[in-house]
């Protein structure tokens, strides 16, 4: 299953905020959006989802505009993973990945045997059967996300979309959902997020849209796009590239007294 998005602009008021976006994702391929604060990865996400209504452009999963969508049909093929999920009540991990079926079911219709296989065998898949009893709100910030996460899989959609996987997690956190988020792209998902770390691009991804503040864009694979160039234009500041145990690491330049070595603006 694909997702395209084609020459995407869209304002808030006389604000323009993304101006003529365009990319596709393929079936089993890892994109990360990166860029500063502000420039519109957010709102690119919430256009993908069929949020907000773009300016100009379109987006469509496999040719089919999600204009043309029911609310219902569209959650069958692209799933959000939120950043945070603050239940009411009580629930556990087996009823939060159970939610994930209801985009099947018809208003007030419990959840058949059907849906309750459906949940259980995302919890076998990602090892969480011996949590599944737990109250969700208990679980730690990462045990969370893995939630969040196998909530999405029970909906059965192809496309997963993720807006700061890493937020507020701790780094041994965030290299698990990264390297989750990776794992279900080689088994065929298409997995687009969005990041202010361009190393987590670098480390997890198979391509990158980076959006700068001027309003322009580029795409490719995560090595050949993330370069000196690009972090001057997106963060304007310097930095150096090195190789170790086959990865590229971006390495920032700082001055004597401990700042980075930022670019004078205009330059």
């Amino acid at each position: 299953m694909s997702l395209s998005v084609q020459n995407i602009s869209f304002s808030y008021g006389s604000n323009q905020v993304l101006k003529d976006i365009s990319f596709e994702i393929n079936k089993g391929e890892f994109w990360a959006v990166i860029g500063p604060n502000g420039v519109g990865k957010s709102t690119l996400f919430r256009c993908i989802l069929g949020l907000l209504q773009p300016a100009k452009g379109s987006v469509s999963i496999d040719g089919r505009d999600i204009n043309t969508m029911s609310r219902k049909v569209l959650a069958q093929r692209i799933a959000y993973i939120p950043q945070i999920h603050r239940p009411v009540f009580g629930y556990s991990v087996r009823d939060t990945v159970l939610m994930g079926t209801t985009r099947y079911l018809s208003a007030f219709e419990q959840p058949k045997a059907a849906q309750v296989e459906k949940a259980n065998s995302v919890l076998r898949m990602l090892e969480m059967e011996d949590i599944a009893e737990k109250n969700y709100a208990t679980l730690s910030g990462g045990q969370q996300q893995m939630v969040l996460i196998a909530r999405a899989l029970a909906q059965d959609a192809e496309i997963l979309v993720r807006d700061e996987p890493t937020s507020a997690l701790d780094y041994g956190n965030q290299m698990k959902i990264l390297a989750l988020l990776r794992t279900l792209a080689q088994r065929g998902y298409s997995v687009a997020v969005s990041t202010h770390n361009p190393q987590h691009a670098l480390d997890f991804s198979e391509k990158v849209l980076a959006l700068a503040p001027d309003k322009s864009s580029v795409q490719g694979r995560a090595e050949a796009v993330i370069d000196k160039e690009l972090m001057k234009r997106l963060y304007n500041m310097e930095v150096e590239f090195v190789s170790a145990g086959g990865r590229k690491i971006l390495v920032p330049q700082y001055r004597e007294d401990g700042g980075y070595a930022h670019i004078p603006m205009g330059k």
